[in-house]
């Protein structure tokens, strides 16, 4: 088989695709034939020698990805060879083929080609997770989540409209509001010419967010406090703005507002076993209606890996970039 190698952590020129030992399924496992892979921002991060792989998951990047079961390993009872599937990884997605726990796998939905899938699994678990089952957005709630047309904030729109929300987004041009607005924003802010807390008061008559979806951190940490409604939930999934702020405690309690921070990468097997299975009850409906659907910015080849991550670090795409591996 074949599979992306970071040769030493550095720029993107250092991805290599090369040939690697074949993989075989163990227990509770399948070995997936990789059509595509969703290439995100926990993979530059990977590449760049701050963001190891668990003990025992690939070492290769790569997250998500989808393709067609070619072993099925013994305990394996729900699916078999031939099967159609996207997953979710603890790594090894870039590549010709990856090995995954069974739990972690989504039956590809009809309306949805088998690359395009690709570019489900990361983000609809990512967002259910944490703005769903953690932050428990209710219908009737106003929404707010940061790059709004990243791969994670084009899936937190369109989830959190179908929950009934308002939702409220950031983003840093018109041409990334627009497509916002397209996929159900209500309130769209460009971070560069306004401020999002004034801005989202103003929109909100004072009242401001339920729930916040973060991906900068620390330096977003005392403005999503500021935004915060009462009883809000705060939830932090990235530190692209830093790891380390200042936080405003007495605010924080006037508001009786919450903050969580989760990872999704690192948790237990069994964890993300259940994530998947809540996503396949609850979202995958949505997706296999065609009411929620992935959005797509550019398909490469995986020898392009490299270019992947520079497109994804000059932060132009709208939705998600793939990796085809066929």
């Amino acid at each position: 088989m074949q599979a992306v190698v970071i040769t030493q952590p550095g720029e993107p020129e250092v991805l290599r695709l090369t040939e690697v030992p074949d993989l075989v399924a163990g227990p509770g496992e399948v070995v997936i034939d990789v059509a595509a892979a969703g290439v995100n921002r926990a993979d530059i991060m990977q590449r760049q020698g701050h963001y190891d792989p668990p003990p025992g998951a690939s070492p290769y990047p790569g997250l998500e990805c989808s393709g067609t079961i070619a072993q099925v390993g013994p305990g394996v009872e729900d699916w078999k060879a031939g099967d159609e599937v996207c997953a979710l990884l603890s790594g090894g997605g870039y590549a010709t083929q990856v090995v995954v726990p069974a739990g972690q796998l989504l039956p590809v939905p009809d309306n949805v080609d088998l690359v395009a899938a690709a570019a489900l699994p990361e983000v609809v678990c990512t967002v259910y997770s944490n703005v769903f089952m953690a932050a428990r957005l209710a219908a009737g709630e106003t929404f707010l989540v940061h790059g709004g047309s990243s791969g994670i904030g084009t899936m937190a729109i369109q989830l959190a409209k179908q929950a009934g929300a308002t939702v409220a987004v950031t983003a840093g041009s018109s041409q990334k509001l627009d497509a916002c607005r397209k996929l159900g924003a209500d309130i769209t802010i460009n971070y560069r010419d306004e401020d999002f807390v004034q801005a989202l008061s103003n929109a909100t008559s004072g009242h401001g967010a339920d729930v916040i979806l973060d991906i900068m951190g620390a330096s977003y940490l005392s403005k999503n406090v500021d935004s915060l409604a009462a009883d809000g939930r705060l939830v932090i999934i990235g530190m692209m703005g830093g790891a380390k702020a200042e936080l405003n405690l007495g605010k924080l309690m006037t508001k009786r507002g919450s903050v969580l921070s989760t990872t999704l990468r690192a948790r237990p097997a069994a964890q993300k076993a259940e994530i998947v299975a809540a996503v396949r009850e609850n979202a995958w409906p949505l997706v296999e209606r065609g009411t929620i659907r992935p959005i797509v910015d550019q398909v490469l080849p995986l020898s392009d890996a490299a270019e992947g991550h520079r497109i994804m670090a000059a932060s132009s795409h709208i939705g998600k970039i793939l990796l085809t591996a066929r």
